[in-house]
């Protein structure tokens, strides 16, 4: 019964936003005259406060010279000159947060619980800030660098209370009539009988998708091509590749061109030039690094982020109508600049060592594992590690006797780790409170510290939204589905 109900929101939600009853009234236009016409809304998944300080230590040791010169450097992230305050993470039923809990309180600006994707704690549909700026009109985009189904993007446009379920958020996000999409996830676009798909039926979402009127593009020049809304860009099948491992061949747009043709298209059209635009940007895989402990793979995609981060700032300032919001919705895997080494607490971390690995341990447990490479060879070559200790290269070995990837990637992080003087306190989320940046109209309301609900109830309150008054059409649509058929 919950797959029949919830399968079907999507077509509720956009009969609601079509017939704009009194039900969901909502003010015309921002309440504050000095209020927004647009909000770009960017997350940072994963990134905790010793992210950011390692990317601008990294960036200070690249811009040198000296290498070693520590003053006089007045080297700043985009993030930097936008700092406001910051969130706490907590979720409805948990400390520590999951991206869905996470993503779903800035939303909808409702706590949920861990997996739940823009429903509340008993299950049941929230609306969202992206589905108020559509029943205004607005020109609305979702960008990521993790598959579109993933748990930020789709609790800004689907309804489920398991995160996991992406072939149903795949179909509740195209039926949603989000203007742009750009991301990765095309396996669950894609019909069963199709290499690749993950989906268990036959339905071709990226026909569908051509049926409705969608643009659907799968690399970067089809990105750069692009040039009318509706937009669905799907550039891999899973997540897009991590930063470290691209090259100039490879035909995957960066997250801050992704970000700049979102802005130019969505702004451009006629429902943003007259209403306005809401855009969310994600950094998804900072998070996805985290977890590997992969502090090099961390910092490229950290540095790609703010990129985008400068090019919305760039537009902001052109434009003068537009909030520029950047958060995290949680940090991961406990990053550490400084740590214990053979017993002796140094005083020191080295941005020099990261600087001379250029590939992901994924790249390199592939490689060795897969391929049978030496891993000694491999970390010398793709790692500029030229000499292990006995004890490195026996749990090397281990591992790959083992033939475990978790060993592995221990083993690589440990040894990159040792020499770049960092350490992980863990290959899961942390409770750690997270940045609040902004720039634009509206932005002083964001000064201090909040709850990560205020993001979304504090955009809500900016834009005129009434969230609650949406919510309550939502359900009420949801229970007369559960009526029709049949109940429990």
């Amino acid at each position: 019964m919950m797959r029949l109900l919830f399968s079907s929101l999507a077509a509720v939600l956009v009969s609601l936003l079509v017939a704009a009853p009194a039900a969901v009234a909502q003010s015309p236009s921002p309440k504050d005259r000095d209020a927004p016409k647009n909000v770009v809304l960017m997350i940072a998944d994963g990134a905790g406060p010793a992210t950011f300080t390692m990317a601008r230590d990294f960036e200070r040791y690249r811009q040198g010279p000296p290498p070693e010169r520590l003053d006089g450097q007045d080297v700043r992230l985009a993030l930097d000159r936008l700092k406001l305050g910051s969130i706490q993470t907590f979720a409805e039923n948990s400390r520590i947060t999951d991206s869905a809990a996470g993503a779903t309180a800035f939303s909808t600006g409702r706590k949920t619980n861990n997996g739940f994707v823009g429903v509340g704690p008993e299950g049941r549909p929230l609306a969202t800030l992206l589905e108020a700026a559509q029943r205004r009109g607005m020109a609305t985009g979702l960008v990521a660098t993790s598959r579109l189904t993933h748990a930020t993007p789709a609790s800004f446009a689907a309804h489920t209370p398991d995160r996991w379920r992406e072939n149903l958020i795949a179909r509740q996000m195209l039926q949603a009539g989000v203007d742009l999409m750009l991301g990765g996830g095309r396996r669950h676009f894609l019909p069963q009988s199709s290499a690749n798909s993950e989906r268990e039926d036959g339905r071709d979402l990226l026909d569908e998708a051509r049926e409705a009127g969608y643009t659907v593009v799968t690399d970067r020049g089809g990105l750069q091509q692009a040039d009318a809304l509706p937009l669905l860009g799907l550039f891999a099948d899973g997540h897009l590749p991590y930063v470290v491992d691209r090259n100039s061949s490879t035909p995957v747009p960066r997250l801050e061109a992704m970000t700049q043709k979102a802005l130019r298209l969505l702004s451009q059209s006629e429902d943003g030039r007259e209403h306005g635009v809401f855009l969310m940007v994600e950094g998804s895989r900072i998070d996805h690094t985290g977890h590997d402990n992969d502090a090099a793979a961390h910092l490229r995609e950290t540095l790609a982020y703010d990129d985008a981060v400068a090019a919305a700032k760039d537009f902001a300032q052109r434009d003068d109508e537009t909030l520029l919001l950047s958060t995290a919705d949680h940090g991961t895997g406990g990053l550490s600049l400084g740590r214990n080494v053979d017993g002796k607490g140094l005083y020191s971390w080295k941005p020099s060592e990261l600087a001379e690995v250029d590939a992901s341990h994924g790249a390199m447990m592939r490689d060795i594992l897969d391929d049978d490479a030496d891993p000694a060879a491999v970390l010398d070559r793709k790692a500029g590690v030229d000499s292990l200790a006995e004890g490195e290269r026996e749990r090397l070995a281990a591992a790959v006797e083992a033939e475990s990837y978790g060993r592995l990637e221990a083993a690589i992080s440990e040894i990159i780790g040792r020499r770049a003087v960092i350490g992980w306190t863990t290959g899961g989320h942390t409770a750690v409170d997270v940045g609040l940046y902004g720039y634009g109209p509206g932005a002083e309301r964001f000064i201090g510290h909040y709850d990560n609900t205020y993001v979304g109830t504090e955009l809500a309150e900016l834009l005129g939204f009434d969230l609650d008054a949406l919510t309550e059409a939502l359900r009420r649509e949801d229970e007369k589905q559960a009526a029709a058929a049949g109940g429990d």
